[in-house]
């Protein structure tokens, strides 16, 4: 025993039987991927229930703030952050911000209800991100209409603001007529507004 875990032959399975051909299964040339295997005690339990979920930023009072990191992928020639990749991180806040709020947007698509829709985006690029920066979406409500909805939106590296944008999207029909948005969605787009904490 080491630490407490069984410490099984490198030929071995994870029943303790040798393994064709030699090697060790992978969960047992990694340590921690080793550890959390043999931590899974309930039989429905995945090694995927013991790690970290995504990303989903919080709601500090009424403004939600979404972590996220610059990769290699969202540089461009310059080593800098390609423009339409600030899009991008805005959009992801914006649906993570929606979900955490209580707004279901996939089950109201598939129940034929509608879906949001971009029509009006203002962006005021400042100052560049580059590689491995860790950066902050900002994110408030700032206009609610009975089919539409306003969203001020910042990036911010550290207490520097990068990118600023002003994002206005309008409730569809599937058939892309505007339509009002479910009342309970109205609400808590009143109660951002207005500033209330949600997680109360």
């Amino acid at each position: 025993m080491t630490g407490g875990l069984p410490v099984l032959p490198r030929n071995a399975k994870a029943d303790g039987k040798p393994r064709a051909g030699g090697g060790a299964p992978i969960f047992l040339r990694f340590p921690a991927l080793r550890s959390a295997c043999l931590m899974v005690k309930s039989p429905g339990m995945s090694v995927s229930d013991l790690l970290p979920a995504p990303a989903t930023g919080r709601f500090i009072a009424a403004v939600h703030h979404f972590p996220l990191r610059v990769y290699f992928e969202d540089t461009d020639l310059s080593g800098l952050v390609y423009h339409a990749n600030y899009l991008r991180y805005m959009e992801r806040a914006r649906s993570d911000m929606l979900r955490i709020a209580g707004i279901d947007q996939r089950a109201n698509l598939e129940g034929g209800e509608g879906v949001y829709a971009v029509t009006d985006l203002q962006l005021h690029y400042r100052r560049p991100a580059r590689l491995d920066d860790e950066l902050m979406v900002v994110s408030r409500v700032t206009k609610v209409g009975a089919a539409s909805c306003s969203i001020h939106q910042t990036v911010m590296r550290d207490e520097e603001i990068l990118t600023q944008g002003d994002v206005s999207v309008a409730f569809l029909t599937p058939q892309g007529r505007p339509r009002r948005q479910p009342k309970p969605w109205t609400d808590i787009f009143s109660r951002l507004m207005r500033g209330e904490d949600i997680n109360l």
